[in-house]
C-alpha cells in the first residue's frame, strides 16, 4: 500500500511539477503575481484531448498545448503591460475568458481518453508496464525541461527576465524594455503549464473543465516546500527544488486521504501546507521579540 501511494505521489508530483516551475517563474523570478495557471492548465489538458481524439499524435497534440498556452500569457502580458491593467486583475481577465474557451474546445465539461492512442500507450507499446512508461515518460519530460529552463535562465535573455524581477528601473537603465520581459515570462509559465494539463489529462485519462481550479495553490504549494527542503537560492538547486516539492506535495495529500481526510477537503489541506512555512518566519520573529522582552524583564 505504502509502495503504491509512493509511486502514485511519483507519477503526479512529476506531472504537476512542470505547472509549479510556471509558477515559480512568474511568482518567484518575475515577482508577478499570475493567476492565469488557472486557465492555461486546462487549456492545456483540453486542446492535447481533443487532438489525440482527433487522430493527432500526442507529441504534437502536447507541442500545440504549448504554443496555446504560451499565447494565453501573452495576452495576460498585454493587458498588463499594454493596456495597463492590474497584474492581478489581468489574470483573472484570461483566466475567465480561458473558462469558456475551454468549454468549447471540449464541447462538454469532461472529455474521455480512453482507448486513445496517448503518449503513455506509445511507450506501453514498447514493452513497459503501465507504472513504468509513466515514471519514464514523465521523468525523461521533467529533466529536459528543467535542463532547458535552468539553460535559459543563466543566457542573457534569461538574466534580463531575472533582473526585471529583482530590479526593473536597473533594467531599464541599461536599456532592455521591462514590459518585453514580463510578457515574455508570463507567455513561458503558462506554455509549461499547458504541457503540465496535457501530461496530467493523459495520465488521468480525461481531461475536465474544472480540473484548473485552485491550481494556483498548488503550484504555490510546490514552490513552498521546496525551498523549505532546498534552501539553496541558485537557480539550478531552486528549480530542483520545486520538483522534489511538487512531489511531496502530492506524497502529503495522499497521506492526508489515507488519514481519512475527504476528498472535498483537500483544498483545505492544501491550504493548511501553504499556510505553515509562510508562518515560519514569522513564529521566528515573534520567538526572537519575546526573548528580547525576556531579557528586558530580567535586566529592570
Amino acid at each position: 500500500m505504502l509502495v503504491n501511494m509512493l509511486t502514485g505521489s511519483l507519477e503526479q508530483g512529476l506531472a504537476y511539477a512542470l505547472m509549479a516551475l510556471g509558477v515559480f517563474l512568474t511568482f518567484r523570478v518575475l515577482n508577478f503575481p499570475d493567476l492565469t495557471v488557472d486557465g492555461s492548465f486546462p487549456l492545456g489538458a483540453a486542446v492535447s484531448a481533443r487532438l489525440i481524439i482527433a487522430g493527432t499524435h500526442p507529441l504534437l497534440a502536447m507541442l500545440t498545448a504549448i504554443i496555446l498556452g504560451v499565447m494565453a500569457g501573452l495576452l495576460t502580458g498585454f493587458l498588463h503591460t499594454r493596456l495597463k491593467i492590474a497584474g492581478l486583475l489581468a489574470g483573472i481577465i484570461t483566466m475567465t475568458a480561458l473558462y469558456s474557451i475551454n468549454l468549447r474546445v471540449m464541447g462538454r465539461s469532461n472529455l474521455p481518453l480512453l482507448r486513445q492512442n496517448s503518449l503513455l500507450t506509445i511507450v506501453q507499446d514498447l514493452g513497459f508496464s503501465r507504472m513504468a512508461a509513466t515514471l519514464l515518460s514523465f521523468f525523461l519530460i521533467v529533466i529536459l525541461i528543467k535542463i532547458l529552463f535552468d539553460f535559459f535562465l543563466h543566457t542573457e535573455l534569461g538574466l534580463a527576465l531575472r533582473a526585471t524581477g529583482n530590479n526593473p528601473r536597473m533594467i531599464t537603465s541599461l536599456g532592455v524594455a521591462p514590459q518585453k520581459m514580463i510578457i515574455l515570462g508570463l507567455g513561458l509559465a503558462n506554455g509549461l503549464a499547458a504541457l503540465s494539463g496535457a501530461l496530467v489529462a493523459q495520465y488521468q485519462g480525461f481531461a475536465d473543465i474544472g480540473m484548473g481550479i485552485g491550481m494556483i495553490i498548488v503550484g504555490l504549494a510546490s514552490v513552498i516546500i521546496g525551498e523549505s527542503i532546498i534552501r539553496n537560492k541558485r537557480i539550478v538547486w531552486a528549480t530542483k527544488g520545486v520538483i522534489i516539492g511538487s512531489i511531496v506535495y502530492r506524497f502529503l495529500i495522499s497521506s492526508a486521504l489515507r488519514l481519512g481526510f475527504s476528498p472535498t477537503d483537500l483544498k483545505l489541506v492544501t491550504a493548511i501546507l501553504v499556510i505553515i512555512p509562510l508562518a515560519r518566519p514569522r513564529r521566528g520573529w515573534l520567538e526572537g521579540i519575546k526573548k528580547i522582552a525576556m531579557k528586558e524583564k530580567e535586566a529592570g
